[in-house]
């Protein structure tokens, strides 16, 4: 018995005081030791990580699913929307005995800690993502089967797409460099560590179009190890208040370069009734407000941008910049 809990004579003797004065009832004492929490432990499944760690690794993957929503909504020009369903720890084969067959699985790195860990995809979202990129509407898929060889080739291209939103995700912890290794469609052909190992099972519901299913993250807790320590709110909170550096704004600056935008080439404008465009047909000429040399607006999303001439190069139609409009966006440069 710990010294904490020997009574001294002193406290006896008040005990008993209060005992005899019914200060204290000993029925109540009797229920309230019944009352009190009994925590189950598993020998067979420890909990390796506290429950701060497993919320510092619950708000990185929230972020991740926010990226994750972006990145693919402009890829697959569809809404996309992520959210993380749970967080829990598992040995390694209870995993894998959850998971359908045939699935994606990605066997992927993650540069600088030891081992791989899996991303894994309901095959009924894989097969919309396939669908969308090809050009379809993006419905669900009736029967599950395996994949092709060139769907293995987009579904490989698609799972680095995903991967690239990790590294932002993981950025105010640690500077990670996901590599996809392999793919793989068959959950007891995967083995990344012992089957009694702990794993970190973070998953994801996922809503691509028209379907709907699971995605499902296994880090091993052995790739972990590392890092515990930085797995808490404080370490979390100090790095995304970490000072803008000329290095923090170069790294956005570079980001801010490499985002993909829209850009519009206005020929011209005119007004027509709905009567006119009823009766429009081929070979029909429609007179716009811009002669053939006048230069015309260039757009980059909604903004004004550009003052641009139309023609041909190398016999594909063609925009000769001549200006550029003022960086500070004027009020009639936005469409309403």
């Amino acid at each position: 018995m710990a010294d904490s809990e020997v009574l001294n004579q002193n406290e006896i003797d008040s005990l008993l005081s209060a005992l005899d004065s019914g200060n204290v009832d000993v029925e109540e004492m009797k229920e309230s030791d019944e009352s009190s929490e009994v925590k189950k432990y598993d020998f067979r499944r420890p909990n390796k990580l506290s429950k701060e760690q497993m919320r510092t690794l619950q708000m990185i993957h929230e972020n991740f699913a926010r990226l994750l929503t972006t990145t693919l909504s402009t890829r697959l020009r569809s809404m996309v929307d992520f959210e993380v369903a749970s967080i829990e720890q598992l040995s390694y084969r209870e995993f894998i005995r959850s998971l359908p067959e045939p699935t994606i699985i990605g066997i992927s790195e993650l540069d600088p800690l030891d081992g791989q860990f899996i991303f894994e995809i309901n095959p009924e979202v894989g097969f919309t993502i396939i669908d969308r990129l090809f050009g379809g509407l993006g419905k669900p898929i009736e029967d599950i089967r395996p994949f092709t060889d060139i769907e293995q080739v987009v579904l490989k291209k698609s799972l680095n797409w995903i991967l690239q939103s990790f590294t932002e995700a993981w950025e105010n912890l640690l500077d990670i460099k996901p590599n996809l290794k392999e793919l793989e469609s068959n959950p007891e052909f995967t083995q990344i560590v012992p089957d009694n190992d702990m794993t970190i099972i973070i998953t994801l519901t996922s809503t691509v179009s028209d379907s709907e299913g699971l995605v499902n993250i296994c880090i091993p807790y052995i790739m972990l190890e590392p890092i515990v320590s930085q797995l808490n709110a404080q370490h979390w909170f100090s790095n995304t208040r970490r000072e803008q550096t000329d290095e923090h704004i170069d790294q956005l600056k570079d980001r801010v370069k490499k985002a993909q935008v829209d850009l519009f080439a206005e020929l011209g404008e005119t007004d027509l009734t709905v009567e006119d465009i009823l009766y429009l047909k081929k070979g029909d000429i429609v007179k716009l407000n811009k002669k053939v040399k006048e230069p015309i607006d260039v757009k980059v999303g909604q903004i004004k941008k550009f003052k641009a001439i139309p023609g041909n190069f190398n016999k594909q139609h063609a925009l000769k910049i001549i200006s550029v409009k003022n960086e500070d966006v004027e009020e009639g440069d936005l469409d309403e």
